[in-house]
């Protein structure tokens, strides 16, 4: 999967993925436009999306019905030498027993993003003259 991100004004990017393109910035107060969600925000939307994804999916195998399934992501970046933290919430409804509950607790964890996030990562920098 390869994506990219080029500068449009400013600290505005273009990212694109296949044939989408999406804008991130930073806020105003921080030099941007606030054109575009900042790039820690668009950590936690993929983490919020990929588990509501995730979730989704396994509860359709299951035949059962989460609704308007709703993911919060709470995303506070850590401190120079302090881990980054993620408060994920999914919402459900009611109806659900406690054990469907509990199952999708579990399957919520095993999205492709969040096992990213809390495995080894290796990410390898070059710099490259276009």
């Amino acid at each position: 999967m390869k994506v990219s991100a080029r500068r449009r004004k400013g600290y505005a990017h273009s990212l694109t993925a296949r044939h989408h393109t999406l804008v991130a910035d930073e806020p105003q107060e921080q030099g941007g436009a606030d054109s575009g969600p900042m790039p820690q925000e668009l950590l936690a939307l993929s983490l919020a999306s990929c588990t509501a994804v995730t979730v989704e999916m396994y509860a359709d195998r299951k035949g059962w019905d989460v609704g308007a399934l709703e993911v919060e992501v709470d995303y506070e970046r850590g401190e120079r030498g302090a881990a980054a933290r993620f408060d994920v919430v999914l919402k459900v409804p009611a109806e659900l027993g406690d054990d469907q509950i509990e199952q999708l607790g579990v399957v919520a964890a095993k999205c492709p993003v969040h096992r990213a996030l809390v495995g080894e990562v290796e990410i390898n920098d070059r710099v490259q003259r276009s």
